[in-house]
């Protein structure tokens, strides 16, 4: 079973979790792992299990970057916000590096994350 990261910074957790709404019943036939707030939040809007992180500026993008360097994840749905500054940025591109370096395929927007779940091949094994 393929494993998928949610992840979203702060302007972008309501745009991630109305797409995990709509996309539950895909979903929920995978394996989750969540940042800690977009977790909780993906949670309580869908029900959907997902295995939690810590949030990402209390380590949990280095959790992620960990589940990438393992070979542990396969799918990596970041909405970050461009405008925005974050204090953790430099934990956001060393996740964003890995999932280049480790070939995994990465949505960081709504129409990408779109493409992804409908695409012949994500059905396919990694």
């Amino acid at each position: 079973m393929k494993t998928i990261a949610l992840v979203a910074h702060d302007n972008k957790k309501k745009d991630i979790v109305e797409w995990c709404d709509f996309n539950k019943g895909t979903l929920s036939h995978y394996y989750l792992f969540a940042t800690g707030t977009t977790g909780r939040q993906i949670i309580e809007k869908t029900g959907l299990q997902i295995n939690l992180l810590k949030s990402g500026p209390y380590g949990g993008d280095m959790e992620l970057g960990a589940l990438i360097a393992n070979k542990k994840l396969d799918i990596l749905i970041f909405f970050w916000d461009p405008l925005e500054s974050q204090p953790h940025d430099v934990d956001v591109k060393a996740v964003l590096r890995l999932a280049v370096l480790y070939n995994i395929p990465t949505a960081c927007n709504r129409a990408t994350a779109d493409m992804i779940i409908s695409s012949p091949l994500f059905n396919t094994e990694p």
